[in-house]
């Protein structure tokens, strides 16, 4: 099963290196992986998409929180997320073929970011499905080659139950 893990490091030299290393050295493999600074500058966040089983999942958690450089780490599979990707994708576009694109771009709610007159290419954001969807429309029109960010993530923060909330004290 595929889980997102957020983690947590200091923003210094080698970091990244130890954390990749973790996974290669044990056989785990980083399906994709996206790192930037956090709002205080002396920390990142890496986000690691990987794949195993709850036994696996649960090693990988064990064994970043042992290293030095690592502040937290948090399975996000273990509560509600909202996770997305961008994806810049070049398509071939014969004169036929460019009001197709822009269509599919349009329902995507995607953007052409750069045109020439043989190409677009179009950015778009969003889930794992979107990404793919889209990608499967322009295909038979000739993708002459695409790259994926990688998915970030965030947790949900829990919606508070109505008795939690402040009550409205009515005006005269």
């Amino acid at each position: 099963m595929e889980h997102i893990i957020s983690v947590i490091v200091e923003n210094k030299f080698g970091v990244l290196s130890r954390v990749a290393g973790l996974f290669s050295g044990r056989g785990f493999n980083i399906e994709s992986l996206s790192v930037a600074p956090t709002l205080d500058p002396s920390m990142s966040m890496m986000t690691i998409t990987t794949s195993g089983d709850d036994r696996i999942i649960e090693q990988i958690v064990k064994q970043l929180n042992k290293l030095i450089d690592v502040i937290k780490v948090v399975d996000l599979n273990e509560s509600e997320f909202v996770a997305r990707e961008t994806v810049l994708i070049k398509v071939h576009t014969k004169p036929e073929d460019r009001a197709e694109a822009l269509r599919i771009s349009d329902i995507f709610r995607a953007n052409v970011i750069d045109s020439t007159p043989t190409t677009y290419t179009i950015e778009v954001t969003g889930d794992v499905k979107k990404i793919e969807a889209i990608l499967n429309l322009l295909q038979p029109l000739g993708i002459k080659e695409f790259v994926r960010t990688g998915r970030v993530a965030i947790a949900r923060e829990p919606v508070r139950p109505a008795a939690a909330q402040p009550k409205r004290v009515a005006k005269d």
